[in-house]
């Protein structure tokens, strides 16, 4: 099994390697850093320009090759490199990394565990009120854009809020600005101001993993094994438990790996939507000022962070499928 996953792990590192450079040589070519210092005002003088370009490592008058490997060395240094506004991106990248793996994490965790108890409970009752209700609300969530569920809920918390005539819910940054108070009094206060970012998040891989889950539980439910158990003295629900849930898990692994992409695209706009100083809103607002170390980080940390996922579901699978563990 060590020798299956330490290929796994090496694969997945070249990918990243791939992934991320594939993004500096698209964001080299299609941004134009040098714009934006022309565009300021008072303009700064060519001289200037090409000297800050310089510093930054994006002059676009040098070989592109020539910056790439410049940038391949200070990357594996752990450097990389500064933004448009000469700060620091691995400071920045540091300062929000915390709070985009806050809301990451929390909303696929929710998002899984859910989804797979969602997708169980249908199984079982099959065709009864609460699967098919069930199931309506999950295809109206998988078709709601992630964007479109946060608006959405932010109009609804508003309007909470004024029928009540009290700031019941609040949503705008990842806590209160000035709020003085205790340890549990700053945990309650972040804790309400994830719950919509993290709904938003959740609720659409709770309707796709509850409709997965719900399809391999139901092949499982059918097989020959499970009515030996119960042939053999087990309880519907022990059988179930014990010998079809973990089986109907094996497939299921993996979709949560590439599922977790989907949850970082939507925390992406989620972060941007609920004015969260993280990674997601710095990405979108480098987008905009064509800063291409900026755009090249994050696309760093989303590929270690997918394909971690990636990894983690393939020892997932592991634990879960004895054939794997036999595999050299």
């Amino acid at each position: 099994m060590f020798g299956y996953l330490a290929r796994r792990l090496t694969y997945y590192i070249v990918l990243a390697f791939i992934a991320t450079s594939l993004t500096y040589m698209l964001a080299s070519l299609s941004f134009n850093p040098r714009a934006a210092y022309e565009a300021r005002n008072p303009r700064p003088p060519a001289a200037v320009i090409t000297t800050q370009l310089d510093a930054i490592g994006v002059n676009d008058e040098d070989p592109l090759l020539g910056r790439y490997g410049a940038w391949v060395g200070r990357t594996i240094t752990g450097d990389m490199g500064l933004t448009l506004s000469q700060q620091s991106v691995n400071d920045q990248f540091g300062a929000r990394i915390g709070v985009s793996l806050r809301l990451l994490l929390i909303g696929s965790i929710l998002g899984i565990v859910l989804g797979v108890l969602v997708g169980f409970w249908n199984a079982v009752r099959q065709y009864k009120l609460s699967d098919r209700v069930t199931t309506i609300l999950a295809f109206i969530l998988m078709s709601t854009p992630v964007f479109l569920s946060a608006v959405l809920l932010k109009i609804g918390a508003t309007g909470l809020n004024d029928l009540l005539g009290i700031q019941l819910i609040n949503f705008t940054g990842e806590a209160t600005a000035g709020f003085r108070g205790g340890f549990w009094e700053m945990i309650g206060d972040r804790a309400v101001h994830l719950l919509l970012p993290t709904i938003s998040i959740s609720v659409g891989l709770i309707a796709i993993y509850s409709r997965y889950q719900r399809a391999t539980m139901l092949d499982v439910l059918n097989s020959d094994y499970i009515r030996t158990a119960r042939a053999k003295g087990l309880s519907r629900t022990r059988a179930t438990m014990k010998h079809g849930l973990r089986t109907a898990l094996i497939p299921m692994t993996t979709l949560f790996a590439y599922g977790f992409l989907g949850a970082f695209l939507g925390a992406t706009f989620t972060e941007k939507i609920f004015g969260w100083n993280g990674l997601g809103a710095w990405f979108i607002d480098a987008v905009q000022a064509q800063d291409v170390n900026v755009v090249v980080a994050y696309t760093l940390f989303a590929s270690v962070v997918v394909l971690l996922a990636g990894f983690l579901a393939d020892i997932a699978n592991a634990a879960l499928d004895p054939r794997v563990r036999t595999r050299k």
